[in-house]
């Protein structure tokens, strides 16, 4: 019976290290296969923003990413505070993909459509950052720290401020810099990029691809 039970729990265990690993690789090849995805499909020139590749041929591939780290995180259970987190930022995903971005021009509709867009994408950023910077770095306080456990935490930290900053970077470039600035530079782009990939490093840390005990 305990060994059976041992087996269960191992199982268990597997489980959400998968899932984190899962989302975590998802979240750090994401731009990458958007980059070369569209210019293998489209050709040369650079969307101003990851969820811009809707337009492009990469939007099966956009829409799909964003479903499957939605999924991983709501079937993700491992306290209350990560389910709760876990169940809002896979709906947020899902809004992000159901919701577009504003395309050029926009109709009033799709002006609407658009902020829904950016407050679910606004909120899905925040929830990641939250997962990294607070619920990712809790210790039980019956053990004291492994020093993997310490160096995961510096991790999980930086990668928590730098969704942030590259969020709170990516609003102010988007609104302060001059518009050929900002197409010439797409710095929306390289800024939610490197968010993602912060969010993906951080899942696939905890998922102890990287600096496991």
């Amino acid at each position: 019976m305990s060994e059976s039970l041992a087996s269960e729990a191992g199982t268990l265990v597997l489980s959400y290290l998968g899932l984190r690993k899962a989302v975590g690789i998802i979240g750090i090849t994401l731009p990458f296969v958007l980059l070369v995805g569209k210019l293998l499909v489209d050709g040369a020139g650079l969307p101003g923003s990851i969820s811009a590749y809707y337009y492009t041929g990469m939007r099966n591939v956009l829409v799909g990413a964003l479903f499957a780290i939605a999924v991983f995180l709501i079937s993700y259970r491992y306290g209350p505070q990560d389910n709760r987190a876990g169940t809002l930022a896979g709906v947020m995903a899902i809004g992000v993909a159901l919701f577009p971005t504003s395309p050029a021009n926009p109709t009033a509709q799709q002006q609407t459509i658009g902020i829904v867009h950016l407050v679910c994408a606004g909120v899905f950023f925040l929830t990641l950052a939250y997962f990294s910077y607070f619920l990712f770095t809790r210790t039980d306080p019956a053990r004291p720290p492994t020093r993997r456990k310490l160096q995961r935490n510096v991790v999980y930290r930086v990668c928590g401020v730098l969704i942030v900053v590259c969020l709170v970077l990516a609003v102010l470039s988007d609104n302060l810099l001059g518009r050929a600035l900002v197409d010439a530079l797409n710095p929306v782009f390289w800024l939610e990029s490197v968010a993602i990939v912060a969010f993906g490093v951080s899942w696939l840390v905890k998922g102890e691809t990287i600096l496991r005990d």
